[in-house]
């Protein structure tokens, strides 16, 4: 007789937007596995992306990179100590780290699968899994998903997951409203971590210009860097009429997730907002420079994805320059014509359906 599987353990250890991208595999394992615990093991400055997910039992942080080395290592002990004591059945690694084949063989496990990476083929790194997976999809989302057909799952949950809670909703509601935002809202977070994935500042004012003209109030979001937040007041102070900047810099995860989630549309640039916005249903209009725009496109066909190369040649990934920014090709005005095109589309689609659409507390799980 086959044992149950009780415990199961997912490695992904990058940043905020692909661990986000890893939901699908989360949701597929718990629907064929309904009475596992799933836990996840990740940087622990990640966490806050899958924090209210109800799906994940436990998070185990990996320290972050600027970490010294003693807390690097009483943190790799600590996690080793607490992951063994999980017995876990199956392990399912989605990382390259050379690190991870070392906790595969001192965390115990029955099945240990292991996505089979090109550059990873050394006899250390094979022996230390029990399976190592082909890795098939063009979108990483399908790439991630593509594991679990060596546990023989084809029937997958496909639809990325951010959650959050009521509350979350509650403190921007109050906020919004303090702000004088009481009807509809488009969020923009022009910010992202490299400055290769960015737009111009002075075209982010003329597209929330033109929102704001058309009676829409525009929210510019952004991270806690100081450079983020110097960003998002250039923008507003090149507008016309103010647009919010009350959230930037200050919004948790979970609560920019319920600020996305309310608004009438959402525009940014490749970055993990963005694929926020595609697992709340929430509408998109995305720029895309010279960044893999098909394996990295927003999880929805709700989307308008605007590319740097319809308009300019981009280079291959060995010759990008990181202090670029190839989005400036972009006009402003195909911009603002993606945003007038699906605000116009998906209000034609609440005037069909007879009332406006009902947003839950996070996405469906």
């Amino acid at each position: 007789m086959e044992e149950p599987v009780n415990k199961i353990l997912v490695i992904k250890m990058r940043f905020h937007g692909d661990m986000l991208l890893t939901t699908p595999v989360i949701s597929s394992l718990k629907q064929h596995y309904p009475n596992a615990q799933i836990d996840v093991l990740l940087y622990e400055d990640t966490i806050p992306i899958l924090s209210e997910n109800v799906q994940i039992g436990s998070l185990y942080g990996v320290a972050k990179k600027s970490a010294g080395v003693l807390e690097k290592v009483s943190n790799f002990l600590d996690l080793l100590q607490q992951l063994s004591a999980n017995r876990y059945n199956i392990i399912l690694n989605l990382t390259d780290q050379w690190m991870v084949a070392l906790h595969m063989r001192l965390i115990p496990a029955e099945i240990k699968i292991s996505q089979d990476y090109a550059h990873r083929q050394t006899t250390f790194w094979k022996n230390s899994f029990t399976c190592l997976a082909p890795i098939t999809g063009e979108h990483i989302v399908e790439r991630n998903l593509s594991i679990l057909s060596a546990l023989g799952i084809k029937d997958f949950y496909t639809k990325t997951t951010m959650s959050y809670k009521p509350e979350h909703w509650h403190e921007m509601e109050i906020i919004l409203n303090e702000a004088g935002v009481h009807g509809q809202y488009v969020v923009i977070q022009p910010t992202a971590r490299q400055i290769f994935k960015c737009w111009d500042e002075d075209k982010f004012s003329v597209v929330t210009d033109a929102l704001q003209a058309q009676g829409y109030k525009v929210v510019l979001t952004c991270g806690p860097g100081d450079d983020d937040l110097v960003c998002v007041n250039r923008i507003a102070d090149e507008c016309e009429q103010r647009p919010i900047t009350a959230l930037a810099g200050k919004t948790q995860l979970p609560e920019l997730a319920a600020l996305i989630d309310h608004a009438a549309l959402f525009i940014g640039v490749d970055s993990a907002p963005m694929h926020m916005a595609a697992a709340l249903d929430t509408p998109i209009v995305c720029l895309f420079g010279a960044t893999d725009r098909v394996f990295w496109r927003p999880w929805t066909d709700n989307a308008i994805q605007l590319w740097a190369g319809d308009y300019a040649e981009m280079p291959e990934r060995e010759e990008l320059d990181r202090s670029q920014k190839y989005l400036s090709v972009i006009p402003a005005e195909d911009v603002i014509a993606a945003a007038n095109q699906m605000l116009n589309s998906n209000k034609a689609e609440d005037e069909v359906e007879g009332s406006e659409p009902i947003r839950e507390s996070g996405s469906a799980t």
